[in-house]
Formats: structure tokens, C-alpha cells, sequence
């Protein structure tokens, strides 16, 4: 018999609890609205990591093939923390002038990376 407080994970539990009440596992599974093959899904995380391995787990990757330079990105950062009132459209056509090639909607990723998405956060970040 599983224990947990978790309200994610209880359901989850719930369900192997109940199937081993009832020794029968397809009954268990129908009566919850599971399929099977996530009952054997968590059943095997169970047995390998504990009931706590049962929390649902992001498997998103961050992409960093769309993220700018770290030059480029710290280029943005000083600019925002100098001209706080500048948009992004004149931030990135500033920065062209200086050599540093980035699109106002990479200025704005980047802005919302490091809290500066407006101009109040900008004029915090003073």
C-alpha cells in the first residue's frame, strides 16, 4: 500500500492501490478510466524511484540554437540598462549602428529573459 499528501501524484496512486485491492488490474484501470499501459507506466516508476518519481516531469529542451550571442545578449542588456525609455525597434537599429546585429523581436526574447520587457521593469533594473 503507497501513501502520499501529493494531490498530482494521488490520483496516481490511487489507482495501483486500488488494483492491488482488487487483484485485478484490468477492473482497476476501467473503474478509473486509465488504460493499462499507463498503469504499467506508473507501476515501473514506482519500483524504480519511489512514489515521488510519479510528479509529472518537464521533458522540454530549451532550444539554444535560437538564442542569440552572449555578446550580443549582454549587448542588449547594458543598452536596455542605459536607454530604459528606447523600444526594441530602436534598440536593434542602434546596435546595428554599432556592429551588433540583432532583431527588435531578439531584443524583446531577450528582454523578457532578464525581466526588462518594459519600461518600468528598465527603469527597476537602474
Amino acid at each position: 500500500m503507497l501513501h502520499t499528501n501529493d494531490k498530482i501524484v494521488k490520483h496516481k496512486v490511487g489507482l495501483l492501490n486500488l488494483a492491488d485491492e482488487l487483484g485485478n488490474i484490468s477492473k482497476a484501470c476501467k473503474m478509473m478510466g486509465v488504460s493499462r499501459d499507463t498503469f504499467y507506466r506508473y507501476k515501473e516508476a514506482v519500483y524504480e524511484g519511489g512514489v515521488e518519481s510519479l510528479l509529472d516531469q518537464n521533458r522540454r529542451v530549451p532550444n539554444l540554437k535560437n538564442r542569440v550571442d552572449q555578446v550580443v545578449e549582454s549587448a542588449v542588456i547594458q543598452y536596455a540598462i542605459d536607454e530604459p525609455a528606447h523600444g526594441q525597434v530602436r534598440v536593434s537599429n542602434e546596435l546595428r549602428k554599432k556592429g551588433i546585429f540583432v532583431s527588435p523581436s531578439g531584443v524583446r526574447s531577450v528582454w523578457l529573459r532578464h525581466d526588462l520587457a518594459n519600461f518600468k521593469l528598465r527603469l527597476k533594473a537602474l
